[in-house]
């Protein structure tokens, strides 16, 4: 199932939007399982993390993440990017 709302966890702790991952991604998200992965365009999954409705939740959850737009490159230099 997709959904075009809500937020998830990249590998460098910041929080997304599932509807707006950035780097060319597309998440494929399922509410009820709490489960978002992240995946190219052709379906290579590259990325899984939990599925959170607001930013709240995630603070909620006593994760500490600041919310980047999808415009932000995924990986930093010292992962080579």
């Amino acid at each position: 199932m997709s959904e075009s709302e809500g937020f998830f966890i990249d590998w460098d702790g910041n929080a997304r939007s599932v509807s707006d991952p950035g780097g060319g991604y597309v998440c494929d998200t399922d509410m009820i399982a709490k489960y978002v992965a992240v995946n190219t365009k052709t379906g290579a999954l590259v990325h899984e993390g939990t599925y959170y409705k607001t930013i709240e939740a995630i603070a909620k959850a006593g994760i500490k993440a600041s919310f980047v737009p999808g415009s932000h490159p995924w990986g930093s230099k010292k992962d080579g990017f």
